[in-house]
């Protein structure tokens, strides 16, 4: 019964009541206030960790992984660091007060500001890393570890005064081409379902590490970076496609008719687009096979440019000359449809296999001998002497005829001497009482070209002029012919056709003419 009247008499008394509850709320409030900045008498994993910036960052802000609260932000501060370049920069030095859930953080974790909600409020992203090596408390993260996602507020500063109203214009005409429609929206979502399929593997590839989707990003801000020096010219294009565009709404009947036949063109397209597939298989094939060629292209292009420019000018000229081919190509037909045509060329084809025989005997005379080009040489120096009067012609009125009285004459087969030599005397340098030389002509009238076997056999112009009689110190003493006159050893023509093969002239035999095989 007393235990019974004293804790009675304490809930009894208002006062101890009220102290009671007083200090329970204070407790609660305090523990409240400090929340954010974790609770008292709980361990936790502080590190420190450098931002580009602050990003509207305040103490208190949360710090989040997978989307649950693992930290709160426990201050901010300024900090001077030195880039690669040996330039200062400031960043945000930022302590971070986790849970004792995160601990260890590998060394390759990520940070990144972020907005909680569309007022502004921020919190700090953290991905945790898989490396081995990780951070002790009380250790900084580098900067390379934090990265600066775009703004709300960098997002909005794009839309200036002038920008604002038309983009609510252009969110009203939407809002209007979508009321009421969906129903088409639906059958449209339906429609795109076969497309997401294909879409998947797709996009399965671009995602895949080896097609460096990255690379795209990068340089597609390069190349707006060198879009930007022409960003006006841009705007004013923009501006005409403006005007275009006005120009195509004024007739929405014309508009609306093109939208209607469009899906039936598409169709056509992709019918054709079947038919042209094999042409597109054989062109990438012929466009493989023109890459070798493309390759010698900037090589080859100079030569082209200067015969393009010597062409260029003359090109023009030939219009006048495929002019006067039609006076030509006209006669050629009129020859072709004559019917005397054909006869001639048969005739043409009976000579030539009657000449043949004639040209294949003449033939090694050139081609093996050289004979008509000695005789020609020899011809030409020899009508070239000049007369006393001038005219050149002695040469050819003093030659003496052929007759069988004369000896030594140029119609016998077997002569004792050269022409107008001496009996005795030295053919070669032979010289008359006045000092001029005198007639040397030595050669077998009928002499070979080859033998039977087509080996050259050159004997024209390759004699040689032999010494006279044993007494003149000559290597040949006296001889007689087979008639029965003195020889003297002055070059006796003797026989047209020698018991040995003379080989070429010294012409064929410097271009290696052994026999008519040999002949290119």
């Amino acid at each position: 019964m007393r235990g019974r009247s004293g804790t009675a008499s304490l809930v009894a008394s208002p006062v101890l009541v009220g102290a009671v509850t007083v200090l329970i709320a204070m407790i609660a409030v305090f523990i409240s206030y400090n929340a954010n900045k974790g609770l008292p008498f709980v361990p936790t994993y502080d590190l420190k960790a450098e931002l580009p910036s602050g990003a509207k960052l305040v103490k208190g802000n949360e710090i989040r992984s997978g989307g649950f609260r693992v930290g709160v932000v426990q201050s901010i501060t300024p900090k001077a660091i030195t880039t690669s370049g040996d330039q200062t920069k400031a960043v945000a030095l930022v302590t971070l007060k986790l849970d004792k859930t995160v601990e260890p953080l590998g060394k390759d974790s990520k940070l990144r500001v972020r907005p909680l909600s569309a007022l502004g409020l921020k919190y700090v992203e953290l991905t945790p890393g898989k490396s081995k090596s990780t951070y002790t408390a009380g250790d900084t993260m580098p900067l390379k570890a934090a990265s600066q996602p775009l703004d709300f507020e960098d997002l909005y500063g794009t839309f200036d005064r002038g920008t604002r109203p038309k983009v609510r214009a252009a969110t009203e005409g939407f809002g209007d081409a979508f009321a009421g429609r969906g129903q088409s929206l639906n059958g449209a979502i339906h429609a795109l379902n076969p497309f997401f399929k294909h879409l998947t593997p797709v996009m399965t590839n671009l995602a895949a590490k080896d097609t460096h989707l990255e690379e795209f990003f990068k340089q597609l801000g390069r190349a707006s970076a060198q879009s930007a020096p022409v960003a006006r010219t841009q705007a004013v294009l923009f501006t005409n496609m403006a005007d275009t565009f006005a120009a195509i709404s004024s007739d929405p009947a014309a508009l609306q008719q093109t939208i209607e036949k469009s899906p039936p063109t598409e169709d056509v397209a992709i019918r054709s687009f079947r038919v042209q597939q094999p042409f597109l298989a054989d062109f990438t094939d012929l466009s493989r096979r023109l890459r070798p060629a493309a390759a010698e292209l900037p090589s080859a292009l100079p030569k082209l440019n200067s015969a393009f420019k010597v062409g260029i000018p003359v090109l023009p000229r030939t219009v006048k000359l495929n002019e006067r081919f039609g006076d030509v190509f006209d006669q050629l037909d009129d020859l072709m449809e004559n019917p005397n045509t054909l006869l001639t060329l048969k005739d043409l084809r009976t000579a030539l296999r009657v000449t043949r025989p004639a040209i294949e005997y003449i033939a090694p005379y050139q081609t093996v001998c050289n004979y008509p080009i000695y005789f020609l040489l020899g011809l030409g120096e020899h009508q070239s002497l000049v007369s006393p009067d001038g005219s050149g012609t002695v040469q050819n009125q003093g030659l003496k005829f052929v007759n069988q009285q004369q000896p030594n004459n140029y119609g016998t087969l077997n002569s004792s001497r050269n022409v107008d030599v001496k009996q005795g005397q030295k053919a070669r340098g032979a010289k008359d009482a006045k000092g001029d030389p005198l007639h040397r002509l030595q050669a077998p009238l009928y002499s070979p070209a080859i033998d039977s076997q087509g080996n050259a056999d050159c004997q024209r112009g390759q004699e040689g002029y032999l010494n006279g009689a044993r007494a003149s110190g000559a290597r040949y003493g006296p001889g007689t012919l087979p008639n029965g006159d003195p020889s003297g050893g002055n070059a006796p023509n003797t026989d047209d056709n020698y018991p040995i093969l003379s080989g070429g002239t010294f012409k064929t035999r410097q271009l290696g003419i052994k026999n008519l095989r040999d002949v290119p």
